[in-house]
């Protein structure tokens, strides 16, 4: 697959050039198999991106995904991408690296 422009990290330099096969290849990369969860996550993320136009600070996204019926763990968007919301969930959802985070 062809992916659009990436910056030196991976992430997408232009986030509207975001689409499902990117989040799945970039998943791939990552060795994370989306579930239902994920694209629950990712699909607040980039709705919540539509908006403001930045990444969602973390404690929205966990917030959110709270909320969902039979979550127990305020740690769930960490269950989900272990290696970093930056590091996994941004990327795979489409953002630009935010500059004021770490990786992790």
């Amino acid at each position: 697959m062809d992916l659009p422009d990436v910056d030196d990290e991976g992430y997408l330099i232009d986030p509207l050039a975001w689409n499902v096969e990117v989040a799945q290849e970039f998943a791939r990369q990552e060795h994370i198999q989306l579930t239902d969860e994920h694209w629950d996550a990712i699909r607040f993320m980039r709705q919540s991106y539509t908006e403001h136009q930045v990444a969602p600070d973390v404690r929205h996204v966990i917030k959110h995904l709270a909320r969902r019926p039979g979550t127990e763990s305020r740690n769930k968007i960490f269950e989900l991408f272990p290696y970093g919301y930056v590091k996994q969930a941004c990327k795979i959802a489409g953002m630009k690296r935010p500059r004021a985070w770490s990786t992790g």
